[in-house]
């Protein structure tokens, strides 16, 4: 029963390898090489650990990391959404509840109850955890835009307004952040 439990766990570790292959549009910082998606996961707990004093409640930071290391696996099969695409939504929970449910399910049924459970909360974005772990998912490509010059912003020719809208769920994790941030996004879009 150990050892069926361990494949299980060891599929599932072979299994969410897939996710460093996922590339995603915004570029590490002074570079013009796109970070993929562990990249990106990873980046994400570094700064919640380091963050997680600027939220608006006080949370439960592993929590927090759980989520942001996990939220993105479902691109393995989902795919990703450009963020700030124009054309298309980032709302594509449909598809990515089934890859939720493909790839965690091939974890021992209560891991991959947990884990499904974690990425709906997150999903969910009401709990504070989740809009703290949202506002930090928000907070990455925005720092490598700034960082880089404007970044898949001006790529992408994407308007302040686009990047307004898609910036605000900061707030809701952390308004010292969105306060600090917004006056930055707007001193760009003014140059």
């Amino acid at each position: 029963m150990k050892t069926e439990r361990l494949l299980k766990q060891l599929d599932f570790i072979k299994e969410i390898d897939k996710i460093k292959y996922i590339e995603r549009k915004s570029k590490l910082f002074n570079s013009d090489r796109r970070e993929n998606d562990a990249e990106h996961s990873w980046h994400l707990a570094m700064m919640v650990l380091v963050l997680s004093e600027h939220s608006n409640e006080p949370i439960d930071v592993l929590k927090v990391i759980s989520m942001v290391l996990i939220h993105d696996i479902v691109e393995i099969d989902a795919g990703d959404v450009f963020l700030y695409d124009t054309n298309k939504s980032h709302n594509n929970t449909v598809n990515e509840l089934k890859a939720a449910k493909r790839i965690f399910g091939i974890l021992p049924t209560e891991q991959s109850d947990k884990l499904i459970n974690i990425w709906l909360e997150f999903e969910q974005g009401e709990t504070k955890e989740a809009k703290f772990a949202k506002a930090i998912d928000r907070l990455e490509p925005i720092m490598q835009n700034l960082e880089n010059g404007g970044g898949t912003w001006k790529e992408f020719e994407v308007p302040f307004n686009k990047v307004k809208e898609k910036s605000q769920p900061i707030e809701k994790g952390s308004s010292f952040i969105w306060n600090y941030i917004k006056d930055s996004i707007k001193k760009y879009y003014k140059n």
